[in-house]
């Protein structure tokens, strides 16, 4: 057919195009990996809290080809389902049930979008209904049992126990690659499901639109308007044997249909467009026969699927497609190679490390052409684009640990960021962007954090001038999220804006780090603007109550304040007792303003130990029971730096004992093996960061706290081909507390260890002990 000298035209282009773009990410040729795949666990998070998926993706890959167990709409009669909420990656392993496996995923995240391009393998008579989980049988969804299930990176499988067929998914970077396994059967389908959405509801698809091109391959594209609310996701699907008939649903109520009227469209017509359509492609197949799929995707153009598809998978190879994924993922784990005192601990540790990889995700064709934030076609000029950007809850550990063992990935981050801004009609950096679009989630404007993060670090080499102009103008967008009111007043006050307390503190912070940006770009006006405005966390502390407490704007507190209820108290996702200490810029001084350190470290021990009543988290779905230690919620984002203040007291080794209590008692290796929401890799960083033994309570500085490390032994590989080693002396379960830290053979004098002294290798060595040093 004609078709298929386009394809091989496509195939050169490509070929050539894939050169381009991350090569240099490619560690294969270092000599120390070893073998650490089977210490990770893709169920780990996917039972209660946790949200992540165990499917099929490479590190920071554009495809995540996961399973989805059930098919829950965001709203019921026009009220908000809290059920949806359970599925924000799509999977659950508490269910039976598999509705199909989608292509884009979201790992960990509160809120959700994705799940884009269902496919369903079915035999017997075609049902295009779904059906419900409870029903068996009621739809095309099958049931399965975990004991016909596994996972591992880059590859998933399960038996289809309703139709008796395996399916196993494997991915290159944006190509899914699909194999199931069929009984002997006359009426075979593969069920396209364009309606499915994860966090779906009525409208949510804008249109989609699919071509059969021949007997084999189709094209197509679908709009939704959801968290993203012009999301374009285009696709390129190869099967690997003809389908000997097709044909599609439409569930829309056309209004007008031009002359497309005077065919049968629902048949074996080569067009299928609507708002919601579900399409699908019979065989005939023998006992055994494997039938295969590539889906290849695009945020451009069915070109660039197309280009994509031919690039990354030209053959029908599908173990070959697995071992070349499954090797870029031990190449990626093999950066940090650790040895513990348990095999669990090993488990959680990688898997936490390999959760740390599944975002954010290149977002752009093979040959560099992105759909921007202008929603127009770009080429990303000598960096690669990314996307999904989970600011509020990254900017803490995740951006700071991939400074460390990703920076050449954290500089074209850095560099999609400052693309971001460059099509942004507001000229503001991203707060929380995903898939050419920015949905303006939680507070603050940490890319900044993450921009000077970098900066500091000497991992970017982006212009300062222009980072600074972008930073000052995301500072100063008056009509964003009460900045008006911050920069008039110094602070944001709760009548005019809710969650005033936390913008005010984490705008604060944001400052701090503008003012880092400023004295690297020698610019001392900027700089002084910025120091000052980052003083503004004083002007919410209210004295006679010794809490962070919402201010209205005629200067009085509000008089209604509970400092442990999480609700409406002028905190998000939080209290004044956790959120309120979020001064990381200037810990000495919050100290000093709070009492000083003995009244600071009691307080401090309240948070842990005081347990906090129902009533004042049931209305929120982001902190649960799962998470919480007293008043302390590592299940949640704002308090993750909680445990390491201590080191400002005159009780740093608490901070030895409360780290290692959380890591043991938060995370395991089971499916419910995560506390809360692992937002992006967040959750997961801290893991990674505290069983290595310190932590980024400050990014954007030179330093990180220490805390008491779980590792025996870990071994950094940086890229430049040097090695930060870490060794422990009488690691045990007892021996939680540090007696003395040596970096390279010299005893450090403080609780702090600098970025200056391991960026270029060395040795940490942590002395352990079974008592305190008071």
């Amino acid at each position: 057919m004609k078709y298929t000298a386009i394809i091989i035209i496509f195939t050169m282009i490509a070929s050539s195009c894939s050169q381009k773009k991350e090569n240099n990410m490619d560690t294969t040729k270092n000599s120390h990996k070893i073998n650490l795949l089977p210490y990770v666990n893709p169920f780990i998070g996917t039972k209660n809290m946790g949200h992540t998926y165990p499917g099929a993706t490479t590190p920071f890959g554009m495809v995540q080809l996961s399973p989805e167990t059930n098919q829950q709409p965001m709203f019921i009669d026009g009220k908000y389902n809290p059920e949806t909420y359970k599925y924000c990656a799509g999977y659950q392993y508490k269910d039976s049930t598999i509705f199909g496996f989608s292509h884009t995923h979201f790992s960990g995240t509160g809120h959700s979008d994705l799940g884009d391009f269902l496919v369903m393998p079915t035999t017997g008579q075609l049902n295009l209904e779904p059906g419900k989980a409870e029903i068996p049988q009621s739809g095309y969804h099958s049931q399965f049992s975990h004991k016909n299930e596994s996972a591992e990176p880059g590859y998933y499988s399960v038996q289809l126990d309703d139709y008796n067929i395996k399916a196993e998914l494997t991915a290159s970077d944006r190509v899914g690659f699909h194999k199931y396994t069929f009984p002997k059967s006359k009426n075979s389908h593969i069920i396209l499901d364009l309606i499915s959405n994860i966090y779906n509801y009525d409208d949510k698809n804008v249109w989609t639109f699919i071509r059969v091109e021949n007997d084999s391959l189709v094209t197509g594209y679908r709009q939704t308007n959801g968290w993203a609310r012009t999301k374009k996701v285009f696709f390129a699907m190869q099967f690997s044997k003809p389908f000997k008939s097709y044909g599609h649903k439409k569930y829309d109520k056309v209004q007008y249909n031009g002359f497309y009227r005077r065919f049968n469209e629902t048949e074996n017509f080569p067009e299928m467009a609507g708002k919601n359509i579900r399409a699908y492609f019979n065989f005939d197949t023998e006992e055994n026969e494997v039938v295969k799929i590539k889906f290849a995707l695009s945020n451009t153009s069915t070109s660039g699927a197309l280009k994509n598809l031919n690039a990354e998978i030209p053959h029908w190879n599908f173990e070959k497609t697995k071992q070349e994924t499954q090797q870029k993922w031990n190449n990626e784990l093999n950066k940090i190679v650790v040895d513990t005192e348990t095999k669990a601990q090993k488990e959680t540790f990688y898997t936490a490390l390999y959760h740390t990889m599944l975002g954010p995700i290149i977002y752009e064709d093979v040959d560099g052409a992105y759909r921007g934030l202008d929603q127009n076609i770009h080429q990303s000029e000598g960096f690669t684009n990314y996307t999904v950007f989970s600011l509020w809850d990254t900017y803490r550990a995740l951006h700071p640990l991939f400074n460390i063992i990703q920076p050449t990935r954290n500089n074209d981050m850095v560099k999609s960021m400052l693309a971001h801004y460059d099509q942004s009609v507001h000229h503001m950096l991203p707060v929380w962007s995903h898939y050419a679009n920015e949905n303006w989630c939680m507070v603050g404007y940490h890319s900044v954090t993450v921009i000077a993060d970098a900066i500091v670090k000497g991992t970017t080499d982006v212009d300062l001038n222009k980072v600074l102009k972008a930073a000052e103008n995301t500072a100063t967008l008056t009509y964003f999220d009460g900045i008006g009111d911050y920069m008039n007043l110094g602070y944001v006050p709760e009548d005019k804006s809710s969650s005033s307390v936390s913008k005010t503190l984490e705008y604060a912070f944001d400052d701090w780090c503008i003012a880092q940006i400023a004295k690297k770009a020698k610019n001392e006006t900027v700089y002084n603007t910025y120091l000052n405005r980052s003083k503004n966390y004083k002007n919410v502390y209210d004295h006679k109550i010794g809490y962070m407490r919402p201010k209205l704007t005629d200067g009085t507190w509000r008089k209604e304040f509970n400092p442990i209820d999480t609700h409406g108290q002028g905190f998000i996702e939080g209290n004044a007792l956790n959120y309120g200490l979020y001064v990381p810029h200037e810990i000495d001084q919050m100290i000093e303003l709070m009492g000083g350190k003995d009244k600071f470290s009691a307080h401090l021990d309240y948070i842990f130990t005081t347990e906090i009543d129902d009533k004042y988290i049931e209305k929120n779905e982001d902190i649960t029971r799962d998470g919480i230690i007293g008043n302390y919620v590592h299940g949640n984002e704002p308090g993750h730096h909680i445990p390491y203040l201590y080191n400002w007291t005159n009780h740093p080794h608490k901070t030895q004992e409360r780290v290692r209590m959380i890591m043991d008692t938060m995370y395991s290796n089971g499916e419910d093996g995560l506390c809360g929401n692992d937002d992006a890799g967040q959750m997961s960083a801290w893991y990674v960061f505290s069983a290595l033994g310190f932590y980024p309570v400050t990014p954007a500085s030179n330093e990180y706290a220490i805390g008491s490390p779980l590792v025996k032994e870990a071994t950094i590989h940086l890229e430049n081909g040097k090695t930060i080693t870490i060794n422990t002396v009488n690691q045990s379960k007892k021996n939680v507390y540090v007696e003395k830290v040596e970096v390279n053979g010299k005893l450090i004098n403080s609780y702090l260890l600098k970025y200056n002294d391991i960026k270029n290798g060395g040795t940490i060595t942590f002395y352990l002990k079974s008592s305190p040093n008071k």
